[in-house]
C-alpha cells in the first residue's frame, strides 16, 4: 500500500537536483571489543549480508514522480524485492590509513545523489583507519528522516550493553523492527495536539500572527536590533552557487567543559555551541577580508516530533543572530541569547497538522528558490544552517563494538553552502561541518576555529 508523502517531506524532493543532493548522514567510530578476533569485521559483515529482512524508512521505495512532477509516495517493498548487495558496501581507505583519508573517503561518499530506483539509503562498513577500529557511514534521504528522528533510530539500533552479541543490522531494526538498545520502554505519556475545535483555532491564530509578523518583518524590517529576520541577511561567501563535491569536517568537545562555559556565561549549552560557531566564521571571513558588518545570521531547525520514532520529518526553524560583527566572545555569547529567545518567541503554540501547515509556509519561499534554480542568487533566507540535536545520552555499543564518535553530515542548497550540525554521544559533542568544495576552502579551518572559540572563552571567563 503506498504512502503519500506530507508536504513538508516532499518538498526535500522536489527541490533536489544534481548539484543539491537532499540526504543526510552519519559518521559513526567504533572500537572492537577486547575479544575480537582478526576476522571481526569481515564476520559481521558477512553476517549482515545474510540479513536481509528490512523494516522502514529501509523498505521504502519513491512512486509517483516522473521528471520531477507528480503527487510523491512511499511503496513499501517486500523483503525479495530489496538487493541488500546494492545498499551495503564495505570499504577501506588508502593504507596507511588515518582521519584524513577517512574524511576523503566520506567526502566523497556524501557528494553522490542517491538513486531513486532503489530504497533511498546506503551502509558503508570502512576499515583501515585505525588498528582495531571500524567506521560506518550511513545515509538516508531527509524526506523519510530528519536529525531527531535520525537519533531516535540510533536509539534502538545500539545497545548499553557492552556484551550483547548477534546484533540486528540498522536496516532490521528501522522504525518498526526490534528495540535493541537493552533499555527498559518508556512509560511517559505523549503530548498531543489540542485537536478540539477551540484547540485549532488558537492553533491557527497563532500560526497566523506568527507568519504575518515574519513576513513584514522581511519586507520592512525590524525595529528590535536582537531579532534575526528571514531574508535580509547580509551577503556572505557561503550564499552563493554550490557543485556537487562535498568536504567533510569535525570536532569533539567534552560535554562537561561546554556545560561550565556555558554556566560561566550564563546562557545554555547552545548559546555556547552557535557563539562558537560565530567566533570560528568570523575568524575565517577575517583571514578571507570578506567579513560582513552586519552579524550572519543562521537557520536552527527545532523538533516538534513527538515521543515514538516514525518516518518523515517533524521539525519547524528559527532564525538567529552570531554575533560575528562582535570581538568579544563573551558579548557574542549574550547576542546569540538574546537572538535565539527572540526567534523562540515567534514560534507559534501549536503541534501536529497545525505545525506541520506553518513550517510548509515558512519553508515555501527556501523551497520555491530550490525548486527554480535560483537559490544562490540575490536575497537568501540565512547565510548558514546551524543545528543542535540531542543525542544518544548513554554509552553505546554494537556487538561489543564501544560507539567512540557519531558525526552528523547534512545538506546544502544553492545559497547554502555550509552546514555545522552537532549531535551528543554520551559526554560528548560531536560536530560535523559539511560544506561545498566549490564555494567553501579549507573547511577544515572552521572546525579548528571553532575550537579555538571554545579556548577562547575558557580563558576569558577563567575556566582555562
Amino acid at each position: 500500500m503506498a504512502k503519500v508523502l506530507k508536504i513538508n517531506d516532499a518538498g526535500w524532493l522536489l527541490a533536489e537536483t544534481s548539484r543539491t543532493p537532499a540526504h543526510v548522514g552519519v559518521l559513526a567510530t567504533f572500537t572492537m571489543p577486547d575479544d575480537a578476533g582478526e576476522d571481526y569485521l569481515e564476520d559481521l559483515v558477512t553476517r549482515w549480508r545474510e540479513h536481509a529482512t528490512f523494516q522502514p524508512p529501509f523498505n521504502y521505495k519513491l512512486r509517483g514522480l516522473v521528471r520531477g512532477v507528480g503527487l510523491p509516495r512511499w511503496e513499501q517493498l517486500a523483503d525479495e524485492d530489496i538487493d541488500l548487495d546494492y545498499h551495503l558496501r564495505h570499504s577501506a581507505v588508502p593504507s596507511p590509513g588515518g582521519e584524513r583519508e577517512l574524511g576523503v573517503l566520506v567526502s566523497r561518499l556524501h557528494s553522490a545523489r542517491l538513486d531513486r530506483t532503489y530504497p533511498l539509503w546506503e551502509c558503508h562498513v570502512i576499515e583501515g583507519v585505525a588498528e582495531r577500529q571500524w567506521s560506518m557511514y550511513m545515509k538516508v534521504h531527509h524526506s523519510q528522516i530528519d536529525g531527531v528522528g535520525g537519533v531516535r533510530l540510533a536509539n534502538r539500533i545500539f545497545s548499553v550493553d557492552p556484551e550483547a552479541r548477534g546484533m540486528l543490522p540498522p536496516w532490521a531494526v528501522g522504525t518498526r523492527g526490534a528495540d535493541q538498545s537493552g533499555l527498559p520502554p518508556k512509560t511517559k505519556e505523549v503530548a498531543k495536539a489540542d485537536d478540539s475545535g477551540p484547540g485549532i483555532v488558537r492553533s491557527a491564530a497563532s500560526v497566523a500572527g506568527s507568519l504575518a509578523s515574519t513576513y513584514l518583518e522581511s519586507a520592512t524590517g525590524s525595529g528590535d536590533r536582537k531579532r534575526a529576520v528571514p531574508w535580509r541577511a547580509p551577503r556572505s561567501v557561503f550564499n552563493v552557487r554550490i557543485g556537487k563535491p562535498r568536504r567533510f569536517a569535525t570536532q569533539t568537545y567534552d560535554m562537561d567543559r561546554v556545560k561550565r562555559v556555558a554556566k560561566a556565561a550564563d546562557g545554555s549549552l547552545n548559546d555556547v555551541f552557535l557563539a562558537i560557531c560565530g567566533g570560528a566564521l568570523r575568524r575565517y571571513l577575517l583571514e578571507l577580508d570578506k567579513l560582513p558588518s552586519s552579524s550572519l545570521t543562521t537557520i536552527v531547525p527545532v523538533s516538534v516530533r513527538q515521543e515514538g520514532v516514525g518516518v518523515g520529518n517533524a521539525i519547524t526553524f528559527l532564525y538567529a543572530k552570531l554575533g560575528t560583527d562582535v570581538e568579544d566572545p563573551v558579548e557574542r555569547i549574550r547576542v546569540v541569547r538574546e537572538s535565539t529567545q527572540k526567534g523562540k518567541q515567534r514560534l507559534p503554540t501549536a503541534a501536529g497538522a497545525t505545525m506541520d501547515a506553518y513550517t510548509a509556509l515558512l519553508m515555501t519561499p527556501f523551497l520555491g528558490q530550490a525548486m527554480l534554480g535560483i537559490g544562490g542568487v540575490g536575497v537568501q533566507a540565512a547565510n548558514v544552517v546551524i543545528s543542535n540535536v540531542p543525542g544518544m545520552k548513554e554509552q553505546r555499543y554494537f556487538d561489543g563494538s564501544r560507539v567512540e564518535e557519531y558525526y552528523p553530515l547534512s545538506l546544502l542548497f544553492h545559497g547554502q553552502a555550509l552546514n555545522i550540525t552537532c549531535v551528543s554521544n554520551a559526554q560528548s559533542l560531536c560536530i560535523g561541518f559539511t560544506g561545498s568544495r566549490d564555494a567553501v576552502p579549507s573547511l577544515q579551518k572552521i572546525a579548528v576555529y571553532a575550537g579555538e572559540a571554545l579556548e577562547e572563552l575558557e580563558q576569558v571567563l577563567g575556566l582555562g
